[in-house]
């Protein structure tokens, strides 16, 4: 555990990184969709503001992580959002059938929210010096 919580921040940094490149859905759906699945959305207007909101909003996951890993006082609450985004990623993809697909990104999720988790409850709590 000493050595998660010793180098959190270059988790946290690393992997908002990465997390934060699905930024590619939002901009490019098409592309994410059949990268990841091997499947295309068509012409469908709505399934191209879903994918893209999609996107987004784990993008934003990585970004709060990547903010959480410079702001202290914030960490927890990143690592907690993105431990339960990247959870339901995990239990939806294996749901839905597709493990074999996304086996590489539902493994690293996986270890990331046994990471996150770890620190959560390990962690010692921040001292309040105001």
């Amino acid at each position: 555990m000493k050595l998660i919580n010793n180098n959190i921040k270059w988790i946290m940094l690393v992997s908002g990184i990465l997390t934060f490149s699905m930024v590619f859905a939002a901009i490019t759906p098409q592309q994410a969709l059949n990268s990841m699945f091997g499947q295309g959305l068509g012409d469908q207007p709505l399934a191209q503001m879903i994918v893209r909101n999609w996107g987004a909003l784990i993008a934003l996951i990585g970004a709060m992580l990547v903010y959480g890993a410079f702001n202290q006082a914030n960490r927890k609450f990143a690592l907690a959002c993105a431990a339960i985004s990247k959870s339901l990623f995990v239990g939806l993809a294996i749901y839905y059938g597709f493990g074999q697909q996304l086996c590489t990104a539902a493994v690293f999720d996986s270890v990331l929210v046994v990471i996150f988790v770890s620190y959560i409850f390990t962690a010692s709590p921040m001292v309040n010096t105001e």
